[in-house]
């Protein structure tokens, strides 16, 4: 079961993808801005088990969308993030309740939400999984409050690994290196971030939809069945570096 797939460039795609190809069967779940290329994108799954509207937002839609389900669910993964371009706009000091709210709901809380719904479909146990940055440990400039929802993410992901380790549902998130996605295109002078992640990461290089599609994957699996609450990072690097390259 994915959450997040906005377009091609996507990161939740490229999971859909990954998994697909190593036979997992998909459900996509999708808010209706989006119906339209995720209707174009979908058939391209060989193993799609369907794909229908879910607002995280709106209850009526979650509980449609979960009692609709026919199978138990092995794999979440959750790659919702937004907040209003006004969040962007201003301080972070000046960040109005409203924003504040609306970035923490779509981008923190629906992890929880997604769980509280998913967890009596999971009798087998299962992996769950979520994408967070790097402005959620550290400040990033332009990510603003974004940093905060992220930082409240990788809390939920904590709080939900020890709540549902006893049914043996695994919680973690994978901290992506920047990636050119559309949520990304809302962050102010991103070219730059990459020019600059791909200049100091040690790998000398940015990470692609595919590298955390990947880890996505092995989080999925058994190969990691002892793994859970962990924020790990996938960014060639850049996490580790303190102070950058002088000359």
């Amino acid at each position: 079961m994915i959450f997040g797939v906005a377009s091609d460039t996507s990161i939740a795609w490229a999971i859909a993808q990954e998994l697909s190809a190593r036979g997992a069967k998909i459900l996509l779940a999708y808010q209706f801005r989006y119906h339209s290329r995720v209707k174009d994108l979908a058939p391209q799954l060989k193993n799609l088990q369907g794909f229908q509207r879910c607002d995280v937002l709106k209850d009526d839609e979650m509980q449609a969308f979960f009692g609709s389900l026919k199978s138990p669910i092995d794999i979440v993964v959750h790659s919702i993030a937004f907040a209003p371009a006004t969040a962007f706009a201003g301080t972070v000091s000046q960040t109005s309740t409203e924003d504040f709210t609306m970035a923490m709901q779509v981008s923190a809380h629906s992890m929880g939400k997604i769980m509280k719904y998913a967890v009596p479909h999971m009798p087998n146990g299962g992996s769950a999984m979520t994408l967070t940055y790097l402005g959620g440990q550290r400040v990033c400039p332009n990510y603003k409050i974004m940093g905060v929802a992220k930082a409240a993410l990788e809390a939920y992901v904590r709080e939900l690994a020890y709540e549902l380790g006893p049914k043996n549902i695994r919680v973690n998130a994978v901290s992506a290196g920047p990636i050119k996605t559309l949520a990304a295109s809302g962050i102010p002078d991103f070219d730059l971030i990459l020019n600059y992640h791909k200049s100091v990461a040690p790998l000398r290089d940015n990470v692609t939809q595919e590298d955390i599609a990947r880890t996505a994957a092995f989080l999925a699996c058994d190969d990691s069945r002892m793994i859970t609450g962990q924020t790990i990072f996938v960014d060639a690097g850049y996490s580790i570096v303190g102070v950058p390259p002088l000359g």
